[in-house]
């Protein structure tokens, strides 16, 4: 287990001036929280419990640490598939009973019921109970690695601002990895779905070392050292994205509070190097300004407070002073202003950071198209999954206004909508309530253009633009004069100009609840027999469609 306890300190002591404290809080605080969620590669809802967690942690930076723990059926891996699973996270999902994938425990604490193990809907508001309540001790934590020795150091202060009712406390050190790149169900990326937080090892004990004196005023001081192995179950272990956290139990369960941090580095040959890791894709746009997004890594011993960033969009040259603080093998995403450029059918973007001590790092460039161009009259289909219900859409138009809607619809159906748009740039977004995606959507122009396609598991949603010209389908004039009254209506709908056309009514779960052919120029639908509610009348004649929405109201 690379387990060694180097120095084990504990004082207590009424003056805290005596102290050697240095990186944890005297002061009364509320609890951390300490989210463990149980995973796997195979779990197609895992990606919303991720989403949902990594949210928590953005509200809360300071407040709220996860863990990720691979563990159960869903973590099983196939043949080829890395094994992420550890005996700690399997001892830990035994104990507590978990079966059902994503779940997650909000420090161990039991809130209803026998179990302290939660759905992931639930999460945020037990984490924001937790957050609110006031802790009786304080935990801080700090870790440094040797990369040329492996070695972990881990430092980690409490201090109790109060009494715990247990005269024995816990405290357990928990090893995570980052950045780890994997096949994950659901995850919408194939083999390169992005694992956090992930649970490589615990450097205590599974249920913490003992903490014997837990009265008011006591200090705890311990630092352990661990060295870190090239593999965890032949997955490559590596060191720059490692972290680490460290939380006091009452018992094996009742997490009382907690903290975590990013290790630093020390053993680093080379002074100054910072290099260019990657430029975020930049999808097919209709928009003539860019905001390039760019992730930048220390490479070098020396922590890096300000840099000078170029970078070049078609040619035109722009600079951004960042300034800040990254230490030695950490990494930073910076948003880099806004520009405006000229769209041509490929565009280029080049960034450059100044001279260091290697130079084969500091530029990196990428290239993305302009969006498809349509024209104004433009078919969207619709092919849902078992979970049609999940699924929702929008268009909006350059101002980011919503011109069309649609969803939810019912189960492993196909809705066809014909809309006219003028002349501008559309963003459509497909969603999916769930975060898996599923949903099939394909976006045409009259003459057979495809403006957008979505297969596959795609996550929460997936957007894209593309332009229209504003020319409607010529046989589309024969329908520009329709109308439909009243609106809304109660047991007859007036249909007028719509001669010799076909109707059908749909429901908004795309349901077909009516249909007639060959209408008369001035025609009364019965609509009596309609429950109230939203429903859309589809007009069809040669070739042209129109959509209309009315409302039943009795």
């Amino acid at each position: 287990m690379f387990k060694k306890l180097l120095l084990f300190l504990v004082f207590t002591m009424f003056a805290f001036v005596t102290y050697g404290q240095t990186i944890v809080s005297t002061s009364p605080e509320n609890k951390n929280v300490i989210l463990e969620e149980f995973t796997g590669i195979k779990c197609v809802f895992c990606p919303d419990g991720h989403r949902i967690a990594q949210g928590l942690k953005a509200d809360h930076p300071d407040d709220v640490f996860l863990i990720n723990i691979h563990a159960g059926g869903f973590a099983v891996p196939s043949s080829g598939q890395p094994d992420f699973r550890t005996p700690d996270g399997e001892a830990i999902r035994a104990h507590f009973g978990v079966n059902s994938y994503p779940s997650g425990m909000i420090n161990r604490h039991i809130f209803s019921g026998n179990s302290p193990v939660l759905g992931r809907s639930a999460w945020p508001s037990r984490a924001n109970i937790i957050m609110g309540e006031n802790s009786y001790v304080n935990v801080g934590v700090e870790a440094t690695i040797d990369v040329q020795t492996r070695e972990l150091t881990v430092h980690v202060e409490g201090y109790y601002t109060g009494n715990s009712p247990e005269s024995t406390n816990f405290l357990t050190v928990a090893l995570l990895q980052n950045n780890t790149k994997g096949p994950q169900t659901g995850g919408g990326q194939g083999n390169n779905y992005n694992h956090m937080h992930r649970l490589v090892d615990i450097i205590t004990p599974t249920w913490g070392d003992p903490i014997n004196t837990t009265t008011a005023s006591t200090f705890i001081d311990k630092t352990f050292t661990y060295t870190i192995p090239a593999m965890y179950n032949n997955v490559p272990a590596v060191v720059d994205d490692m972290e680490v956290a460290a939380f006091i139990s009452e018992t094996q369960s009742e997490i009382i509070s907690g903290h975590g941090a990013r290790a630093t580095f020390t053993g680093i040959t080379t002074a100054n190097d910072v290099g260019i890791v990657s430029i975020e894709e930049i999808d097919a746009t209709c928009e003539s300004n860019v905001a390039p997004k760019v992730t930048i890594k220390n490479q070098g011993q020396n922590t890096v407070t300000s840099l000078a960033i170029t970078y070049e969009v078609n040619g035109d040259s722009h600079t951004y002073n960042w300034s800040g603080n990254l230490p030695a093998l950490w990494d930073e995403t910076i948003l880099l202003p806004e520009v405006p450029f000229t769209l041509q059918a490929t565009n280029t973007v080049e960034v450059t950071i100044p001279s260091d001590d290697d130079n084969s790092n500091n530029t990196l460039s990428t290239s993305f198209d302009e969006a498809p161009a349509g024209t104004g009259t433009i078919d969207i289909r619709i092919i849902t999954d078992a979970y049609g219900y999940e699924c929702r859409w929008n268009l909006k138009n350059s101002n980011g206004d919503i011109i069309e809607s649609g969803g939810p619809y019912s189960n492993n159906t196909t809705t066809e909508i014909r809309v006219n748009i003028p002349a501008d740039c559309y963003t459509f977004t497909l969603i999916d309530t769930a975060g898996d995606g599923g949903t099939r959507a394909t976006l045409k122009d009259h003459e057979g253009t495809i403006l957008y396609n979505a297969v596959g598991n795609w996550g929460a949603e997936k957007a894209g633009q593309f332009t229209s010209n504003g020319v409607l389908n010529v046989n589309q004039n024969q329908l520009d004069n329709l109308s439909l009254y009243p609106n809304p209506a109660s047991t007859v709908l007036n249909l007028k100009n719509a001669e010799n056309a076909n109707i059908q009514v749909f429901d908004v779960l795309g349901k077909l609840i009516l249909s007639q052919d060959n209408i008369a120029i001035d025609a009364q639908i019965n609509v009596a027999n309609l429950a109230n509610g939203t429903y859309f009348m589809k007009i069809s004649k040669d070739n042209a469609v129109a959509t209309k929405r009315f409302l039943i109201s009795k």
